[in-house]
């Protein structure tokens, strides 16, 4: 039951039927959710660790917003982590690179066919595949769950802004040189490409946040 509360709630956050900001008690939270408080309470706790929520005393829980200068540093983690994991895929035998660079290309392809439809919310989640495979497929489990959280944190901010970046091919075109230097065994050229990539989605990201008034998300 606590991971299914867990579960819920977190969604709930994601998908902003918890917007950012919203404050609310346990009892009211589980209402909502159709569970009892027990759970609730407990997956409360977990979702204050990812940085998700914060328990205030006594006066129930909030639900965390993100601003600017929060993504600002969320990049700084996810370019060293990714950066990282590039290197270390690079440095896979053979056979394993292969098999970890066509699942990075059928991600890649997946968003290609999403951009040209126009369909942004499977172009997001293409995406999101890739950049979670990279660091999965990297071997370090540390590295995994600090990118978990971080993803959880930023999801609001990039599904926002997705719609209003401009050029969504460049991030097709960037990710197939990651590939590629990966299937090479390039790892400071792998490194390189997601640090590149990443800097300049942030880049993008973060004037769109700041041009829009978007202070909180």
């Amino acid at each position: 039951m606590v991971d299914e509360a867990y579960a819920a709630l977190k969604q709930g956050i994601l998908d902003s039927r918890f917007p950012p900001g919203f404050h609310a008690s346990e009892q009211e939270i589980a209402l909502r959710l159709g569970m009892s408080r027990t759970p609730v309470h407990e997956a409360v706790i977990r979702l204050q660790e990812d940085g998700l929520v914060r328990v205030l005393s006594r006066r129930g829980v909030l639900i965390c917003a993100l601003a600017p200068e929060d993504m600002r540093e969320i990049y700084d983690v996810i370019v060293a982590v990714e950066g990282r994991a590039a290197e270390l895929l690079a440095a896979l035998p053979d056979a394993a690179r292969a098999e970890v660079t066509a699942e990075l290309a059928r991600e890649t392809e997946a968003m290609a066919q999403a951009g040209q439809g126009g369909d942004l919310p499977a172009w997001g989640q293409a995406d999101a595949r890739f950049h979670r495979t990279l660091v999965e497929r990297a071997g370090n489990g540390r590295m995994t769950r600090i990118i978990q959280t971080i993803n959880d944190q930023s999801h609001r901010a990039r599904m926002i802004t997705l719609k209003l970046r401009r050029e969504l091919g460049s991030s097709v075109a960037e990710h197939r040189a990651i590939i590629e230097a990966i299937r090479s065994g390039d790892a400071k050229a792998a490194q390189a490409h997601v640090h590149d990539h990443r800097l300049r989605a942030r880049d993008e990201l973060l004037p769109i946040l700041e041009s829009f008034g978007l202070r909180h998300l």
